[in-house]
């Protein structure tokens, strides 16, 4: 395989990654919301001029719970399309896959009030002095 046919087929694999991205976002609620949360907390964020340190850290659990978000809706897509009547089996990896989300949600919590607590409490301080 020639390197240019490498890049284009990289390039197509990205461009089926971007209308992936998209199609979550326009589709599905919950990534929706987590994208809501993810801009709220980016703005704070520029706000409250977090380190670089900090940074990373958020990005990182916006990746997390955005990434979670995504396989979740993939596997329930690719459950409802297997049997689309309800079954316990079924209903149970929806529940797992869901419950990754739960674990991804909570783990990204805790980094943002490790991030943002100590910056509500240096700019609420001053009203209980």
């Amino acid at each position: 395989m020639s390197f240019s046919l490498f890049i284009k087929g990289r390039i197509k694999g990205c461009k089926y990654a971007f209308n992936g991205a998209v199609a979550l976002i326009k589709q599905e609620p919950s990534i929706k919301v987590q994208v809501f949360l993810a801009l709220i907390v980016t703005i704070m964020g520029f706000l409250f001029q977090i380190t670089s340190t900090q940074w990373m850290f958020q990005i990182f659990a916006i990746g997390l719970v955005l990434t979670a978000e995504g396989l979740n809706s993939a596997i329930e897509a690719v459950a409802d399309f297997i049997h689309p009547d309800y079954h316990v089996k079924i209903g149970h990896i929806k529940d797992i896959a869901a419950g990754s989300v739960f674990f991804a949600a909570v783990i990204a919590s805790i980094i943002g009030l490790i991030i943002y607590v100590p910056y509500f409490v240096l700019l609420l301080e001053p009203l209980f002095v």
